[in-house]
Protein backbone atom coordinates (compact mmCIF):
# COMPACT_ATOMS: atom_id res chain seq x y z
CA UNK A 1 0.00 0.00 0.00
CA UNK A 2 1.22 3.58 -1.18
CA UNK A 3 1.61 6.07 1.61
CA UNK A 4 -0.07 9.33 1.69
CA UNK A 5 2.32 12.47 0.91
CA UNK A 6 2.27 14.43 3.52
CA UNK A 7 0.26 17.24 2.09
CA UNK A 8 -2.34 14.22 1.48
CA UNK A 9 -2.54 13.70 4.87
CA UNK A 10 -2.56 17.48 6.17
CA UNK A 11 -5.52 17.98 4.09
CA UNK A 12 -7.22 14.82 5.13
CA UNK A 13 -6.86 15.67 8.75
CA UNK A 14 -8.08 19.57 8.16
CA UNK A 15 -11.40 17.67 6.67
CA UNK A 16 -12.23 16.13 10.26
CA UNK A 17 -14.63 18.29 12.05
CA UNK A 18 -11.55 19.36 14.80
CA UNK A 19 -9.68 20.56 11.67
CA UNK A 20 -12.53 22.38 10.21
CA UNK A 21 -13.35 24.50 13.68
CA UNK A 22 -9.16 24.67 13.53
CA UNK A 23 -9.23 25.95 10.10
CA UNK A 24 -11.95 28.36 10.36
CA UNK A 25 -10.49 29.64 13.84
CA UNK A 26 -7.27 30.44 12.01
CA UNK A 27 -9.16 32.53 9.32
CA UNK A 28 -11.73 34.40 11.50
CA UNK A 29 -8.16 35.40 13.68
CA UNK A 30 -6.54 36.66 10.28
CA UNK A 31 -9.35 38.68 9.35
CA UNK A 32 -9.40 40.36 12.61
CA UNK A 33 -6.08 40.93 12.89
CA UNK A 34 -6.26 42.71 10.00
CA UNK A 35 -9.45 44.41 10.34
CA UNK A 36 -8.88 45.27 13.80
CA UNK A 37 -7.69 48.64 13.15
CA UNK A 38 -10.48 49.70 10.77
CA UNK A 39 -12.73 48.69 12.96
CA UNK A 40 -11.24 50.72 16.10
CA UNK A 41 -11.10 53.69 13.98
CA UNK A 42 -14.92 53.54 12.75
CA UNK A 43 -16.41 52.23 15.97
CA UNK A 44 -14.21 55.50 18.11
CA UNK A 45 -15.24 57.75 15.89
CA UNK A 46 -18.80 57.19 17.24
CA UNK A 47 -18.34 57.15 20.53
CA UNK A 48 -19.04 60.07 22.11
CA UNK A 49 -16.69 60.24 24.95
CA UNK A 50 -14.07 60.47 23.31
CA UNK A 51 -11.34 62.76 24.33
CA UNK A 52 -8.89 65.06 22.27
CA UNK A 53 -5.38 63.17 22.60
CA UNK A 54 -7.02 59.72 23.12
CA UNK A 55 -9.33 57.20 21.51
CA UNK A 56 -11.77 55.15 23.30
CA UNK A 57 -12.96 51.92 22.22
CA UNK A 58 -15.24 50.18 22.00
CA UNK A 59 -17.76 53.00 22.17
CA UNK A 60 -20.03 53.59 25.14
CA UNK A 61 -22.66 56.04 23.95
CA UNK A 62 -22.84 56.70 20.22
CA UNK A 63 -22.62 60.01 18.15
CA UNK A 64 -22.38 61.30 15.09
CA UNK A 65 -21.68 64.62 16.06
CA UNK A 66 -17.84 63.99 15.10
CA UNK A 67 -18.90 63.91 11.77
CA UNK A 68 -20.69 67.10 11.55
CA UNK A 69 -17.18 69.01 13.22
CA UNK A 70 -14.50 67.81 10.66
CA UNK A 71 -13.13 71.12 10.08
CA UNK A 72 -13.11 72.67 6.58
CA UNK A 73 -9.09 72.17 6.10
CA UNK A 74 -9.77 67.91 6.40
CA UNK A 75 -11.97 68.34 3.68
CA UNK A 76 -9.89 70.71 1.71
CA UNK A 77 -7.05 67.70 1.74
CA UNK A 78 -9.11 65.27 1.49
CA UNK A 79 -10.38 67.20 -1.99
CA UNK A 80 -6.45 67.76 -2.85
CA UNK A 81 -5.67 63.97 -2.44
CA UNK A 82 -8.38 62.79 -4.70
CA UNK A 83 -7.66 65.40 -7.89
CA UNK A 84 -4.19 64.10 -7.15
CA UNK A 85 -4.91 60.77 -6.86
CA UNK A 86 -7.23 60.76 -9.85
CA UNK A 87 -4.46 63.49 -12.02
CA UNK A 88 -1.65 60.82 -11.30
CA UNK A 89 -4.29 57.35 -12.66
CA UNK A 90 -5.10 59.13 -15.57
CA UNK A 91 -1.72 60.05 -16.73
CA UNK A 92 -0.19 56.90 -15.58
CA UNK A 93 -2.36 55.26 -17.77
CA UNK A 94 -1.64 57.93 -20.67
CA UNK A 95 2.01 57.43 -20.61
CA UNK A 96 2.05 53.64 -18.83
CA UNK A 97 -0.14 52.02 -21.91
CA UNK A 98 2.47 53.03 -24.75
CA UNK A 99 4.92 52.41 -22.64
CA UNK A 100 3.98 49.05 -21.79
CA UNK A 101 3.03 48.13 -25.66
CA UNK A 102 6.76 49.74 -26.67
CA UNK A 103 8.34 47.25 -23.58
CA UNK A 104 6.45 44.21 -24.87
CA UNK A 105 6.14 44.27 -29.37
CA UNK A 106 8.73 46.90 -29.89
CA UNK A 107 12.23 45.42 -31.26
CA UNK A 108 14.71 48.59 -29.38
CA UNK A 109 17.85 47.81 -28.30
CA UNK A 110 17.90 47.73 -24.91
CA UNK A 111 14.65 47.00 -23.71
CA UNK A 112 15.48 45.25 -20.71
CA UNK A 113 17.62 48.58 -19.53
CA UNK A 114 13.91 50.38 -20.04
CA UNK A 115 12.07 48.25 -18.40
CA UNK A 116 14.35 48.40 -15.38
CA UNK A 117 14.28 52.60 -15.75
CA UNK A 118 10.49 51.99 -15.60
CA UNK A 119 10.34 49.83 -12.45
CA UNK A 120 12.82 52.08 -10.70
CA UNK A 121 10.41 54.66 -8.91
CA UNK A 122 9.14 51.26 -7.02
CA UNK A 123 12.59 50.28 -6.37
CA UNK A 124 13.54 53.94 -4.96
CA UNK A 125 12.86 54.56 -1.21
CA UNK A 126 9.70 57.43 -1.11
CA UNK A 127 11.46 59.04 0.99
CA UNK A 128 14.52 59.54 -1.41
CA UNK A 129 11.92 60.32 -4.21
CA UNK A 130 10.59 63.23 -1.85
CA UNK A 131 13.82 64.36 -1.10
CA UNK A 132 15.03 64.22 -4.96
CA UNK A 133 12.08 66.23 -6.26
CA UNK A 134 12.11 68.71 -3.60
CA UNK A 135 15.50 69.80 -4.57
CA UNK A 136 14.22 69.46 -8.10
CA UNK A 137 11.74 72.22 -7.37
CA UNK A 138 13.89 74.39 -6.03
CA UNK A 139 16.10 73.86 -8.90
CA UNK A 140 13.73 74.46 -11.61
CA UNK A 141 11.67 77.30 -9.67
CA UNK A 142 15.47 79.08 -9.59
CA UNK A 143 16.18 78.60 -12.90
CA UNK A 144 12.70 80.09 -14.33
CA UNK A 145 12.11 81.55 -11.45
CA UNK A 146 9.65 80.34 -10.60
CA UNK A 147 7.67 79.01 -6.98
CA UNK A 148 7.02 75.60 -7.27
CA UNK A 149 7.50 74.38 -3.70
CA UNK A 150 4.33 73.65 -1.80
CA UNK A 151 2.35 74.11 -4.99
CA UNK A 152 0.00 71.78 -6.80
CA UNK A 153 2.38 71.14 -10.08
CA UNK A 154 4.94 69.81 -7.65
CA UNK A 155 2.86 67.35 -5.94
CA UNK A 156 1.24 66.48 -8.93
CA UNK A 157 4.59 65.82 -11.01
CA UNK A 158 5.84 63.42 -8.42
CA UNK A 159 2.95 61.68 -7.46
CA UNK A 160 2.60 61.13 -11.48
CA UNK A 161 6.26 59.88 -11.67
CA UNK A 162 5.78 56.80 -8.34
CA UNK A 163 2.57 55.99 -9.88
CA UNK A 164 3.04 55.25 -13.67
CA UNK A 165 5.03 52.14 -13.34
CA UNK A 166 2.07 50.56 -11.76
CA UNK A 167 0.05 50.59 -14.97
CA UNK A 168 2.86 49.84 -17.02
CA UNK A 169 3.19 47.17 -14.80
CA UNK A 170 -0.11 45.98 -15.26
CA UNK A 171 -0.58 46.18 -18.60
CA UNK A 172 2.66 44.68 -19.54
CA UNK A 173 1.73 41.51 -17.82
CA UNK A 174 -1.71 41.66 -19.73
CA UNK A 175 0.36 41.94 -23.23
CA UNK A 176 3.03 39.19 -22.29
CA UNK A 177 0.17 36.75 -22.35
CA UNK A 178 -1.92 38.06 -25.30
CA UNK A 179 -2.30 35.85 -28.45
CA UNK A 180 -1.22 37.87 -31.44
CA UNK A 181 -3.70 35.91 -33.57
CA UNK A 182 -6.69 37.50 -32.82
CA UNK A 183 -5.47 41.12 -34.21
CA UNK A 184 -4.09 38.88 -37.35
CA UNK A 185 -7.68 37.73 -37.41
CA UNK A 186 -9.14 41.18 -37.33
CA UNK A 187 -6.68 42.82 -39.62
CA UNK A 188 -7.84 39.38 -42.36
CA UNK A 189 -10.96 40.53 -42.05
CA UNK A 190 -10.93 43.76 -43.42
CA UNK A 191 -9.92 46.12 -40.08
CA UNK A 192 -7.94 49.03 -39.97
CA UNK A 193 -5.10 48.68 -37.26
CA UNK A 194 -7.60 51.47 -35.08
CA UNK A 195 -10.29 49.39 -35.35
CA UNK A 196 -8.81 46.55 -34.71
CA UNK A 197 -6.88 48.30 -31.19
CA UNK A 198 -10.35 49.60 -30.49
CA UNK A 199 -12.24 46.35 -30.65
CA UNK A 200 -10.10 43.64 -30.16
CA UNK A 201 -7.13 44.91 -28.19
CA UNK A 202 -8.40 47.57 -25.57
CA UNK A 203 -11.18 45.17 -24.23
CA UNK A 204 -8.58 42.64 -23.50
CA UNK A 205 -5.37 44.53 -21.98
CA UNK A 206 -8.86 46.73 -20.18
CA UNK A 207 -8.23 44.70 -17.24
CA UNK A 208 -4.86 45.21 -16.85
CA UNK A 209 -5.73 48.94 -17.36
CA UNK A 210 -7.92 49.01 -14.51
CA UNK A 211 -5.91 47.51 -12.03
CA UNK A 212 -2.55 49.53 -12.65
CA UNK A 213 -4.94 52.31 -12.51
CA UNK A 214 -6.70 51.38 -9.25
CA UNK A 215 -3.04 50.81 -7.71
CA UNK A 216 -1.63 54.09 -9.34
CA UNK A 217 -5.03 56.02 -7.38
CA UNK A 218 -4.53 54.11 -3.77
CA UNK A 219 -0.45 54.91 -4.21
CA UNK A 220 -1.09 58.77 -5.07
CA UNK A 221 -4.01 58.90 -2.17
CA UNK A 222 -2.37 57.24 0.70
CA UNK A 223 1.59 58.70 -0.03
CA UNK A 224 3.08 60.56 2.90
CA UNK A 225 6.95 60.16 2.57
CA UNK A 226 6.46 62.13 -0.62
CA UNK A 227 4.26 64.92 0.57
CA UNK A 228 5.61 65.63 3.28
CA UNK A 229 8.16 67.26 1.24
CA UNK A 230 6.24 68.75 -1.09
CA UNK A 231 3.27 70.17 0.90
CA UNK A 232 2.69 73.71 2.35
CA UNK A 233 -0.35 75.29 4.04
CA UNK A 234 -3.28 75.41 1.79
CA UNK A 235 -1.43 72.43 -0.29
CA UNK A 236 -1.62 69.79 2.20
CA UNK A 237 -2.84 66.09 1.23
CA UNK A 238 -4.95 64.04 3.28
CA UNK A 239 -2.10 61.74 4.72
CA UNK A 240 -0.18 64.28 5.69
CA UNK A 241 -3.16 66.48 7.39
CA UNK A 242 -3.60 63.49 9.38
CA UNK A 243 0.21 62.59 10.04
CA UNK A 244 0.27 66.30 11.14
CA UNK A 245 -2.65 65.76 13.17
CA UNK A 246 -1.50 62.86 15.25
CA UNK A 247 1.81 64.64 16.12
CA UNK A 248 0.69 68.25 17.15
CA UNK A 249 -3.41 67.74 18.62
CA UNK A 250 -4.61 64.90 17.81
CA UNK A 251 -8.66 65.69 17.45
CA UNK A 252 -11.59 63.13 17.40
CA UNK A 253 -12.74 64.58 14.27
CA UNK A 254 -9.54 62.82 12.49
CA UNK A 255 -11.57 59.65 13.18
CA UNK A 256 -14.36 60.34 11.72
CA UNK A 257 -12.65 61.98 8.34
CA UNK A 258 -10.75 58.88 8.30
CA UNK A 259 -13.61 56.68 8.57
CA UNK A 260 -15.12 58.26 5.55
CA UNK A 261 -12.06 57.81 3.76
CA UNK A 262 -12.27 54.01 4.38
CA UNK A 263 -15.90 53.67 3.52
CA UNK A 264 -14.89 55.76 0.12
CA UNK A 265 -12.08 52.84 -0.82
CA UNK A 266 -14.22 49.80 0.20
CA UNK A 267 -16.42 51.42 -1.94
CA UNK A 268 -14.22 51.96 -5.11
CA UNK A 269 -12.86 48.40 -4.52
CA UNK A 270 -16.27 46.97 -4.84
CA UNK A 271 -16.63 49.15 -8.26
CA UNK A 272 -13.82 47.90 -9.52
CA UNK A 273 -14.10 43.90 -8.50
CA UNK A 274 -17.74 44.30 -10.43
CA UNK A 275 -15.86 45.69 -13.35
CA UNK A 276 -12.42 44.10 -13.65
CA UNK A 277 -12.83 41.37 -10.74
CA UNK A 278 -10.85 39.80 -7.92
CA UNK A 279 -9.15 36.95 -9.68
CA UNK A 280 -7.66 40.03 -12.08
CA UNK A 281 -6.51 42.22 -9.10
CA UNK A 282 -4.87 38.97 -7.38
CA UNK A 283 -3.58 38.09 -11.02
CA UNK A 284 -2.20 41.37 -11.67
CA UNK A 285 -0.89 42.02 -8.41
CA UNK A 286 2.14 40.96 -8.50
CA UNK A 287 3.21 44.27 -10.03
CA UNK A 288 3.27 46.35 -7.49
CA UNK A 289 6.15 47.47 -5.13
CA UNK A 290 8.41 44.89 -3.37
Amino acid sequence: MISKSPFKRLWWRLETPVGQTLLWSIVVFAYLFLHAPTIIVMGASLNASSQYGAISFPPTTFTLARYWEIPASQFHSILLSLKLAFLSATVGVLLGVPAAFGLVRSKLPGKGLLAAIFRAPLQIPTVVIGITFLQLVYAVGDALDLDLSGSFVGLAVAHCFVATPYVVGAVTAILQRFDGRLEEAAASLGATPLRTFRRVTLPLIMPGLYAGALYAFMVSFGDVPISIFLSAPGYMTYPVEIFMGLEQNFSPTILASATLVILFCFALMLFVQRVVGLETLLRIGGTGRR
